[in-house]
């Protein structure tokens, strides 16, 4: 069971920087890179959320550290609705030739920006949940 517990949380936090980081360098940068990094930051989303669920049902978090990791694990989940709602469907719009690479670059910022907000929030939460 630890090792089971070791293994998650290093695919948590191996993803969750991954996935953050990109995320904070495409908002920061104006969107460079945003659509070549767009498959790659789903992918870790979707392992940074399974392990944390998977962390959330072995650990059981209760009380305080539980509400606030739960806020924690929304925001993580809605930056990646929409990462993958916004990003996800301007790139599609530009790869179809229903819209240009500027227009399409230009909401996948939006997004990267919306979603780092949201990640930097899940972050806070979960050092915070560590000391409460």
């Amino acid at each position: 069971m630890q090792a089971a517990i070791a293994v998650a949380i290093s695919l948590h936090l191996l993803a969750g920087i991954f996935w953050a980081g990109t995320t904070f360098a495409v908002a920061r940068t104006g969107g460079t890179g945003g659509m070549r990094l767009y498959r790659p930051q789903q992918w870790a989303a979707v392992i940074a959320v399974l392990a944390g669920a998977y962390l959330w049902s072995v650990l059981r978090p209760e009380g305080t550290t539980g509400i606030i990791l739960g806020i924690g694990a929304l925001c993580a989940i809605a930056a990646a609705g929409v990462q993958g709602a916004m990003a996800g469907r301007s790139i599609r719009a530009f790869r179809n030739g229903a819209l240009s690479e500027e227009k399409a670059q230009e909401q996948v910022l939006v997004a990267q920006r919306i979603a780092a907000l949201l990640l930097g929030a899940t972050i806070v939460c979960m050092g915070i949940a560590r000391y409460t």
